[in-house]
C-alpha cells in the first residue's frame, strides 16, 4: 500500500503537469488557468450539493432505524471526488467529477465495496490465525 501511494504521489503530479502544459500550449495559458479555476469551483459546488442530498437521505434512513450503508459509500465517493476536483489537474478533475456525479458514482461504489470487503476479510483471517 505504501508503494502504491508513493507511486501515485510521484506519477500523478508529473502526468498532470505534463497535461496542463500541453493544454496551455493548445488553448493558451490564461484559458488553461481559467479552466482550472472553473473546475475547482464547479467541483466544490457539485460536491456540496450532492453531499447535502446524501446527508439528508442518510438521516432519513437512520430515522427509520436502518443503517445508511449506501449513503456512507456515497459520502466517501463524494468526499474523495471533491478533493480530487479542487486539486489542479485534468485527470484528477475527470476522476473527481465521475466520483461526484450520481450517474457514474455507482461504479465506484461497487469498487469501493469490493476493496472494503477484501480488507475486512483479510483482517478476520489474520485474527483467526492468532487465536
Amino acid at each position: 500500500m505504501y508503494r502504491l501511494l508513493l507511486a501515485l504521489f510521484i506519477v500523478v503530479p508529473a502526468v498532470e503537469l505534463t497535461l496542463l502544459i500541453t493544454l496551455g500550449h493548445w488553448i493558451g495559458g490564461w484559458t488553461t488557468f481559467a479552466l482550472i479555476l472553473l473546475s475547482g469551483f464547479l467541483g466544490a459546488y457539485f460536491a456540496k450539493r450532492e453531499g447535502k442530498k446524501v446527508w439528508e437521505y442518510a438521516k432519513y434512513e437512520w430515522s427509520k432505524g436502518q443503517m445508511p450503508t449506501q449513503q456512507l459509500l456515497d459520502g466517501i465517493c463524494i468526499f474523495i471526488g471533491g478533493l480530487l476536483m479542487i486539486t489542479p489537474g485534468i485527470v484528477t478533475d475527470i476522476l473527481g467529477f465521475l466520483l461526484v456525479l450520481p450517474w457514474t458514482r455507482p461504479i465506484f461504489k461497487v469498487l469501493l465495496m469490493a476493496v472494503l470487503q477484501k480488507r475486512i476479510g483479510r483482517r478476520y483471517r489474520k485474527h483467526d490465525c492468532i487465536q
